[in-house]
């Protein structure tokens, strides 16, 4: 990773104030910064919360955030005093985004609401990534992802597929989800202000976002009214689906087509019962019956090893895979032959190891990776961007409206 701020990239030139912490608002921007734009990270004081957890965390360095956070300039700003709430508006007008993952009540109360926004720059596209649509009774109430895992019966799903109690998601989903979708939003918002000139206020809620992940794929046989069956989409919810245990480790493999069970059934010996039994007689009757075929799958994988069951079932067209575990996946011979990761070096934790891009763009070559920045490393070079004197930035750091860090072994940002 190169510490080189030149525009590169399919978002070259865009410039994002980015008011959000913790996951699903920096996930993404962060997508925004990987692909060129100008990501300005407004912290306050002492930084992201998300700084704190994990190893690294007294440093500011936390594991989470630096795989949040990259690609993106840092500036801190106190944002209940008048004189950050001034600087954030001044940095809003030559903006083309402002991003942010507070309730809308939360903005109001800092002067720093769509009215206040547009009223600075009308062209601005204004999106808020928060709990819940401003439209229903729960617009107020927080929102946490397993929070809204839980809202959108994730825990439940998990005790139909198996589970000997309500669990989440070993990952903060409904974070990510949304933030991939107002990745998406804020993308379509910026197109369609060049088409029209004009900018405007999108909202994405976490808990509309995740309910329609969830049902799309399990509202099921309720898609139609009257329903024609129950909610769950079967295969899914099948305790049998999990990856199985083979002679020397797991493996992961989906049959799914006609021609995939007839192929493996036969491989496995099974033709005959496969093709005479009438619950596996066609896809609708396999999928209500969809215990009893991955009982056979169970069964029938502990008979070789992984590599073994890999030769035999690749050539017949069957999706197969060894199932990594955390370690393994790291040494993954796919993810080394692409460069997924990559290593760099950060001013005050050495060493660090990052993930690539996971899309190729060769007619617009996305822009070298810089490391997440240090809290408040780029708040002079920002302000003096937005017409800040270097006096009134050192007023400004005087008084704790701001903060400026100076990255170890480089002179500081010229004000």
């Amino acid at each position: 990773m190169k510490d080189d701020a030149s525009q590169a990239g399919p978002l070259a030139g865009l410039r994002i104030i980015d008011i959000t912490e913790v996951v699903m608002g920096p996930s993404a921007t962060q997508m925004l910064a990987d692909l060129g734009a100008d990501v300005i990270k407004v912290e306050p004081p002492g930084g992201d919360m998300l700084r704190a957890t994990g190893p690294g965390g007294r440093a500011g360095a936390g594991p989470l955030f630096l795989n949040l956070n990259r690609n993106k300039r840092s500036i801190v700003l106190d944002l209940k005093r008048p004189e950050g709430k001034e600087a954030a508006l001044k940095l809003a007008q030559t903006a083309d985004a402002l991003v942010y993952n507070v309730r809308p009540q939360a903005m109001k109360r800092l002067g720093l609401d769509y009215e206040a926004v547009r009223q600075v720059n009308p062209r601005i596209v204004y999106v808020g990534t928060f709990g819940f649509s401003q439209r229903g009774r729960y617009a107020a109430s927080r929102a946490f992802d397993d929070l809204i895992q839980a809202a959108v019966a994730i825990p439940e799903a998990s005790l139909r597929a198996g589970s000997d109690v309500p669990r989440y998601a070993p990952l903060n989903l409904s974070d990510r989800a949304t933030g991939l979708y107002a990745f998406g939003v804020i993308c379509a918002a910026l197109l369609a202000r060049e088409r029209t000139g004009q900018g405007q206020a999108v909202d994405v809620p976490m808990f509309e976002t995740t309910a329609q992940m969830m049902l799309g794929d399990h509202l099921y046989g309720h898609t139609f009214v009257p329903p024609r069956g129950g909610f769950g989409y079967p295969r899914l919810l099948n305790p049998q689906r999990r990856p199985y245990a083979t002679q020397d480790g797991l493996v992961c493999l989906v049959v799914y087509t006609d021609e995939q069970w007839k192929a493996f059934m036969r491989t496995v010996g099974e033709a005959e019962r496969f093709e005479s039994d009438p619950r596996f007689a066609d896809g609708e009757s396999r999928t209500q019956h969809v215990e009893a075929l991955y009982e056979i799958l169970a069964d029938k994988l502990g008979t070789k090893t992984t590599q073994a069951w890999r030769d035999l079932l690749e050539p017949l067209g069957i999706p197969v895979l060894p199932a990594h575990t955390f370690e393994s996946l790291i040494d993954d011979p796919h993810l080394q032959d692409i460069g997924f990761f990559q290593e760099y070096e950060h001013p005050t934790e050495g060493t660090l190891r990052t993930m690539a891009v996971p899309s190729e763009w060769p007619q617009t070559p996305l822009p070298p990776l810089r490391p997440p920045p240090l809290v408040g490393e780029h708040s002079a070079q920002v302000l003096v961007e937005a017409g800040y004197s270097p006096q009134q930035i050192r007023e400004m750091v005087e008084t704790g409206v701001t903060q400026v860090t100076t990255v170890p072994g480089e002179m500081e940002v010229a004000a």
